[in-house]
Order: C-alpha cells, then sequence, then structure tokens
C-alpha cells in the first residue's frame, strides 16, 4: 500500500504489560503523552491511526470458530495503528519515541506487502519446507 510517492505503509503492533513498578499516575502520563505525540504524527501525515484491542477474541480456522486455544505467547497484543515511512528502519524510529515503551510496552512493526498474494511466491504463509 503506498501512500505517497517512495513511501509505505507499516504495521505497528502495541504489544505486552506495563510494568509492574509503574504507578496509574506514572502510567497515564506515558498515555497522555502518547496521544500528543500520535495526534503530531497524523497531523504531519506519518501516521495513520489505529485502535486499542479489546481482549475478547475469537480464532477462525478450516476447524470452524471456537473461543480458543490460542498460540502461547509472552506477550498481548494492545493496539495497532500503521506509519508512512520510507523505510523499516525510519518506521522503527519513528516507534521508538513512543513514549510507552517507558512504561513497559514493546512494538512490533510489518512492511505491509503492497501486492496481492500469489501461492507461488515465498510469503509469511509459506510453510517452512517450501521456502528453500
Amino acid at each position: 500500500m503506498s501512500s505517497t510517492e517512495g513511501q509505505s505503509q507499516f504495521l505497528v503492533i502495541s504489544k505486552g504489560y506495563w510494568d509492574e513498578d509503574k504507578s496509574p499516575e506514572q502510567i497515564q502520563a506515558a498515555i497522555d503523552a502518547f496521544y500528543k505525540w500520535h495526534d503530531v504524527l497524523v497531523a504531519q501525515g506519518k501516521m495513520i491511526s489505529g485502535q486499542r484491542l479489546q481482549p475478547a477474541k475469537m480464532v477462525v480456522s478450516k476447524h470452524g470458530i471456537t473461543d480458543g486455544p490460542f498460540a502461547e505467547t509472552k506477550e498481548v497484543i494492545g493496539g495497532y495503528w500503521h506509519f508512512i515511512a520510507n523505510s523499516l528502519e525510519e518506521a522503527a524510529a519513528l516507534a521508538a519515541q513512543n513514549p510507552c515503551l517507558a512504561c513497559g510496552l514493546s512494538l512490533e512493526i510489518r512492511p505491509i506487502e503492497p501486492k496481492t498474494c500469489s501461492a507461488f511466491d515465498r510469503t509469511t504463509e509459506t510453510p517452512p519446507s517450501r521456502k528453500k
């Protein structure tokens, strides 16, 4: 998904839990600082708003729809948004400015693939045995 000439979109996934040693006041200060930072980047065209995610979830697969089991993860996904940047490194540098990092959250940045999926290309869904 190209946004402007030479730039791409990057999905940013917020993960983790607040640090146990941080007070609610410290965490709220980081949240308030995040929204100020967020609003500046949106106004500059460097970020597209996302949303926080609720804890409820379902798994949909060829086996049907279930409320679990879920893949074992050490961290919970709390929300997402998109950066508009020239490279993965530039998107990571923007993410490194997120005030919530100081309170324990981490961010995963993934480039969004601009082309449609093909069974003949090596993608994230390609089984490891076929990636050779």
